[in-house]
């Protein structure tokens, strides 16, 4: 088999009305996503999505003509690139879904995993003063959810922290509570001062008084060593590594035992391949592995198939705050929204490949002319 085409849809979110994500205030005009179509001359088609592909086009030829399931070489090829230019993981997506079907199988089981479902945490993404984010709460609760992230806009601690605090008084210990406060990285032209140390390190034990599972991204991810202080200080797990740009920024972390839990985004920080690589070491010694995954329905697919390919968890993240972000935005592009079942667990897909069928009425009337 033999790659005979890549091809690249660009397509616009439906924002209506405006999302404002707690990590960037400023409201978007729009935000875009590729689809990636690996085509081969066997009839068998990759899907991949996850990142808008911003100039692959010109990179596009040192993959056509080669063996689609080589996942290992075109790895490789894509680490050269990213040094050049973006990131550009969703073609190695489209590889593992294509190494799927080409085996008749789910690419979780490619992966080594037999695990069919892993409970769902409900991530939200917009930052609602106290009151608002713990009746919110309370109808994830009712929806099945056992567990939610609330994101703080470093800009806004102290709310934050109170809209925590409001969360874990409404839900009491019927809900485990995550914490992202997005130190680990920015929105283009983002200049803004990172919270200090000490600042950070008293937010994370009043956070670990409220029992919070886990606090992500506390502070910038060149701060290898602080992620490894806040860990001793604090009493709180700590995660990180959603957005690493390459394997040595992980194994950093790792050198360091800076991490409790390690979060690489299969279609935006450094693959699949190499995310399972990192999972079995992270796993081994008693750390958790639980991908970012805010992308779209595409993107989430690839890390649903990932974590159940290592045994990842205890939970993964599935972007969700109506009604500012539903599944019906997150996944326009797809035949069906993903969703977790009445008790929060969301469903491997059984089909071979990543299990992506997509709404190709929608593809054409969101894309981007």
């Amino acid at each position: 088999m033999r790659i005979t085409g890549i091809r690249l849809e660009r397509l616009r979110y439906p924002l209506d009305p405006p999302f404002v994500a707690a990590w960037d205030p400023a409201p978007r005009q729009a935000f875009e996503a590729t689809v990636v179509r690996v085509e081969t001359d066997e009839g068998l088609t990759g899907i991949g999505s996850g990142d808008t592909m911003d100039g692959f086009e010109r990179y596009a030829g040192l993959f056509v003509g080669e063996d689609p399931l080589d996942v290992e070489r075109h790895v490789r090829v894509l680490e050269t690139i990213t040094f050049h230019a973006g990131r550009y993981w969703p073609l190695e997506a489209a590889l593992w879904d294509l190494l799927g079907k080409a085996e008749g199988v789910p690419t979780a089981e490619v992966l080594g995993g037999d695990g069919d479902s892993i409970p769902a945490y409900a991530s939200t993404g917009e930052a609602q003063p106290p009151r608002e984010r713990a009746e919110s709460a309370l109808r994830l609760r009712e929806e099945g959810f056992g567990a939610l992230k609330v994101r703080i806009d470093r800009g806004r601690l102290d709310e934050g922290l109170e809209a925590v605090e409001a969360v874990r008084e409404a839900v009491g210990g019927s809900m485990a509570i995550i914490v992202d406060l997005n130190q680990g990285w920015r929105m283009p032209g983002d200049v803004s001062d990172v919270l200090p140390y000490r600042t950070v390190l008293a937010a994370a034990k009043r956070l670990a008084e409220l029992d919070v599972l886990w606090l992500e991204e506390p502070l910038p991810d060149e701060d290898v060593q602080g992620y490894a202080l806040l860990r001793a200080e604090s009493g709180l797990r700590v995660a990180g590594g959603e957005m690493a740009r390459a394997p040595r920024d992980l194994a950093a972390f790792e050198e360091a035992d800076a991490l409790d839990v390690y979060q690489p985004d299969a279609v935006l920080a450094v693959g699949l391949l190499r995310a399972r690589d990192l999972a079995a070491r992270v796993l081994a010694r008693g750390r958790w592995f639980t991908p970012h995954t805010w992308t779209n329905g595409i993107g989430l697919l690839a890390n649903l198939h990932l974590a159940a390919g290592v045994g990842g968890g205890p939970y993964l993240e599935l972007p969700y705050d109506p009604p500012g972000w539903t599944p019906e935005r997150r996944d326009f592009m797809l035949a069906e929204p993903l969703r977790p079942d009445a008790e929060g667990m969301l469903s491997v897909p059984k089909q071979p490949g990543l299990g992506i069928e997509l709404d190709e009425e929608a593809v054409r009337r969101y894309a981007v002319d």
